[in-house]
């Protein structure tokens, strides 16, 4: 079978397209899928820009979607022909978080989805939403659960709340729909006019430059009325000041990246007085994202796709997403 592979210590131009072994037919409790798409996070590009130490060889990408072509002794959740996607934590099937690191995460600490077929666990899949395509599916793994976590599981978002989402990327977009679909109010920041009115397209009742308005924390707390009520936090401790800023007494950020560094100053008493809930979040458990996939089965929502690349071109898509040029996923498929 064909897979991209990335040769150690990283970098883009260490990706190459190779021949492997096919893995088989799958044992007890184990699937054979027929992988047709990935999609493109940030965690990704850490893994293959060499950021993240992994092992020589290492078949990158989390996300993966596409059809069951067969099926192990005891698997009852699915069949052959069934669209599939994969999970980002393959062990962690439901309740609390039990894990704080990337080690069993597909296309970090084992092989992804990059290549033509994987046999895996059944419970590393769940089903794909009905009507999505496999680049639409992909998307969901990684940042359209990890906006559903941060707003529905964690936050409780609900009508009428209000949503300060940052910058447009791929969990950013995801959190603008969802929380358009569930009747939420949403204010949405970015860098580039251009993509602000591409939000406004989407539904966001509000939109604002943040090089143009330094206060722009400030200014999303005055426009919410008294704050809002959840901040999907990408930025990390560049922004997060600003997010405390724009949140209301007692609302909810979720701080899901690090775009601007790994570690800065927190101001606590802002934070303290605010009494904002302060949620770190990695994705989320297979439970969550089968509970997501139900909700996108009965909803009128597709996912933004900016650009597919072919995956013998994996390297060009990523440098789309480092130049920042992309509004919402991009995709590889094959």
């Amino acid at each position: 079978m064909k897979a991209m592979i990335l040769d150690a210590p990283g970098g883009l131009d260490r990706l190459r397209l190779v021949e492997r072994p096919d893995p088989g037919t799958p044992g007890p409790g184990m699937i054979r899928v027929r992988l047709h798409a990935t999609s493109l996070n940030y965690h990704d590009y850490g893994v293959v820009a060499g950021r993240k130490p992994t092992e020589d060889g290492r078949i990158p990408m989390a996300d993966g979607a596409g059809i069951v072509e067969g099926i192990g002794d005891g698997v009852t959740d699915f069949a052959p022909g069934d669209p599939v996607v994969a999970c980002f934590f393959p062990d962690w099937q439901e309740g609390p978080p039990r894990v704080g690191d990337f080690s069993r995460v597909p296309g970090d600490g084992i092989d992804g989805h990059a290549c033509d077929v994987v046999v895996a666990p059944a419970t590393a899949f769940t089903r794909a939403p009905r009507g999505y395509d496999h680049a639409e599916a992909a998307t969901i793994t990684t940042a359209g659960l990890t906006a559903w976590r941060s707003l529905v599981v964690d936050g409780g978002l609900k009508a009428g709340d209000s949503v300060l989402v940052l910058g447009t990327g791929g969990v950013s977009i995801w959190a603008l729909q969802i929380a358009r679909l569930m009747g939420a109010r949403v204010a949405v920041t970015s860098s580039s006019d251009e993509k602000l009115e591409r939000a406004r397209a989407l539904g966001a009742a509000h939109t604002i430059n943040y090089r143009t308005h330094r206060d722009w924390g400030r200014q999303i707390h005055d426009w919410a009325g008294e704050g809002v009520d959840h901040v999907i936090e990408v930025g990390g401790p560049g922004t997060l000041a600003q997010s405390i800023d724009a949140v209301r007494i007692g609302g909810h950020i979720g701080l899901i990246g690090v775009l601007t560094g790994m570690a800065g100053d927190v101001p606590t008493a802002t934070l303290m007085a605010k009494q904002a809930r302060l949620q770190g979040l990695i994705v989320g458990s297979r439970r969550m994202q089968m509970e997501f996939v139900r909700a996108l089965d009965d909803a009128a929502l597709r996912p933004v796709i900016d650009r597919r690349f072919d995956l013998v071109e994996l390297a060009e898509a990523f440098r789309l997403q480092e130049s920042g040029g992309h509004f919402g996923k991009i995709a590889v498929t094959w």
